[in-house]
């Protein structure tokens, strides 16, 4: 299976067998706390079925990097509490967030969508540099 994945200004995209993902990474420096070492970002993402087959997002994976190195890893069902179903043409859109104990680092990951048969497939969620403002932004 073949995904496509392109950058540009701030938004980062991946298309998987029709399933666009695209993801906007914002820094929150409201909630970060640099002297103690947490830094948050928020990042909006919007997931749209320009295929022609219906499917429902049933998994999540996320491979989280700071900019130590270290790796953390979430999995689990939907996405903010949801199994959304896309039919052809649809989008779902939700913000959500992560802490990092370093100012800079990357997500990635894959979202698995399954059909009206019971098929399933992944979908790559593109990798996103979190970076805070003052920092180049690059993926790590």
């Amino acid at each position: 299976m073949q995904t496509e994945t392109t950058q540009a200004q701030g938004n980062y995209q991946a298309v998987t067998r029709a399933i666009s993902v695209t993801v906007a990474p914002e820094f929150l420096a409201a909630e970060s706390d640099p002297e103690r070492a947490r830094f948050v970002w928020a990042y909006h993402v919007r997931i749209e079925n320009t295929g022609p087959e219906t499917v429902r997002l049933r998994r999540r994976y996320w491979h989280i990097t700071d900019g130590g190195g270290l790796v953390h890893e979430v999995e689990g069902e939907g996405v903010v509490g949801e199994q959304p179903l896309l039919q052809p043409g649809m989008a779902f859109e939700y913000t959500s967030g992560t802490p990092l104990s370093t100012s800079s680092g990357i997500m990635a990951g894959r979202y698995t969508m399954e059909t009206p048969s019971g098929e399933r497939f992944d979908v790559e969620i593109p990798a996103f540099s979190l970076d805070t403002p003052n920092q180049k932004q690059r993926l790590n």
